[in-house]
């Protein structure tokens, strides 16, 4: 991620954050990026990142969508738009609401994938960027993923639930590692 674009998904990111019911206001600190993964999109049309953002004292999970068009009936979880160097302007949403967020992280879990491996363009080539964040789904690779039809995402507290038919997905907004392990599950 070029550092242009990692500062205007850090200020989308602030914006964002005072507008949540789980996140806790520090005015002494800015919120922090420690660090993103990405997920793939099958057909290669959405961008899905989760970024882990700190600020005072607390961890949040923030999954992004990246779009080239609106998302219908999404725009309560539009989060802003933004300019992408080679792509143009992108719509960005929190991606809970996002249909192709909801089956990629259903993806990982159940096949056990790993996040994506990520490239960044050095003299015209394309070469492999470390992740910051890894992630692998617990599943067994081959298993069989359900077709998905997600509902509007519903937060209460820290945690928004995605209705997706044959299962629920839970996202935790607010990471607890106090007297945990440093991995942080799907």
């Amino acid at each position: 991620m070029g550092d242009a674009a990692l500062y205007f998904k850090l200020q989308l990111i602030e914006q964002y954050l005072p507008q949540q019911p789980w996140f806790t206001r520090d005015d002494s600190v800015q919120p922090g990026l420690l660090g993103a993964y990405r997920l793939d999109d099958p057909d290669g049309e959405v961008g899905l990142e989760t970024h882990l953002v700190c600020h005072g004292g607390n961890i949040y999970q923030i999954p992004l969508s990246y779009r080239g068009s609106e998302l219908p009936g999404a725009e309560a979880s539009l989060v802003g738009t933004m300019e992408h160097s080679v792509l143009g302007k992108r719509w960005v949403y929190d991606a809970c609401a996002d249909p192709v967020y909801v089956n990629a992280v259903v993806a990982a879990m159940l096949t056990g994938q790993e996040e994506a491996e990520q490239f960044v363009e050095v003299d015209g080539k394309l070469e492999p960027r470390p992740s910051t964040v890894s992630v692998k789904g617990s599943g067994t690779p081959g298993s069989e993923v359900p077709t998905l039809h997600p509902a509007a995402p519903v937060t209460e507290g820290d945690l928004t639930s995605i209705d997706a038919g044959e299962l629920k997905l839970l996202v935790r907004r607010v990471v607890d590692l106090e007297g945990r392990t440093r991995k942080i599950p799907l």
